[in-house]
């Protein structure tokens, strides 16, 4: 299958001197995820963890709710299929009996794509979904864990640790343990990456942990965090103004710019102490 680093030769200057050199690079393919014999939706990933991305997708997409519906996620197997195609189309099958609205999935895909038709429909479109209620005033954390969770994020990239080209989203405890990370070329992966392998795991909801992500807090990345269950969301990077409005309607903690010993609570500071 296809690995996340790629060696590529480059030129490499310093001051007024060039020298040949072999740099590392993040991969980016696209992954095809099936469901059955339909084609659901092709994203742009690192290669690794795909079973996983697809799972936590099609979860975060209100199609899978559990991993009883699940009978097997595989590689596809395409006739007379691009070469390319080979390690970058997964296909997850459903146990009998799982009955799926695909009228309503087409609806669905549209209401809630990353540019939506506007801001209401895209926070109606979560409603629609029946995200879990999060616990009302649950977990409480320390603001000194918050100030932790960077370096310990930082730490555990193995991948960005190489190449310096990937997002990284990361499961914490309460008290700051690191439970589960995931990197990917893209945030949204990296958190659907994540989310799946919880939700194979038969973990979720995730009313008690924490999700923080080496990216900017964008409304995708909200809306994945609350149909996981997740309360607190924190980003090193802002939010935009739709995560932030979704956040205060939906009782998520959010904060942005955690980074350099400080962050903004910008949505559910009941959680924070």
């Amino acid at each position: 299958m296809n690995r996340p680093i790629l060696t590529v030769p480059i030129q490499k200057v310093e001051g007024h001197s060039s020298a040949p050199f072999q740099d590392l690079l993040a991969v980016e393919e696209p992954l095809e995820i099936r469901l059955g014999e339909r084609s659901i939706s092709i994203t742009m990933r690192t290669p690794g963890n795909d079973f996983e991305l697809a799972a936590g997708f099609l979860f975060s997409e209100s199609i899978l709710h559990d991993a009883s519906e699940v009978r097997e996620i595989r590689w596809s197997h395409l006739e007379n299929g691009n070469p390319r195609q080979v390690g970058n189309s997964v296909t997850v099958e459903l146990n009998p009996g799982v009955e799926l609205d695909l009228d309503r999935l087409e609806r669905h895909f549209y209401t809630t794509s990353s540019c939506g038709v506007c801001g209401k429909a895209s926070i109606e479109a979560i409603e629609m979904q029946g995200c879990p209620v999060l616990p009302r005033n649950a977990p409480i954390v320390e603001s000194s864990v918050i100030h932790l969770l960077p370096e310990a994020l930082r730490r555990a990239q193995l991948v960005f640790e190489r190449t310096g080209g990937l997002h990284a989203a990361a499961l914490f405890s309460p008290d700051g343990d690191l439970l589960l990370l995931r990197e990917d070329v893209g945030r949204h992966n990296a958190v659907d990456k994540l989310v799946g392998a919880e939700m194979l795991a038969g973990h979720t909801p995730l009313s008690n942990h924490l999700l923080f992500v080496s990216s900017r807090a964008s409304f995708e990345l909200v809306q994945k965090a609350l149909m996981a269950g997740v309360p607190i969301l924190a980003a090193v990077g802002a939010p935009s103004s739709l995560a932030v409005e979704t956040a205060q309607r939906f009782n998520l903690t959010l904060l942005g710019f955690v980074r350099d010993g400080r962050f903004n609570i910008y949505s559910g500071a009941q959680r924070i102490q």
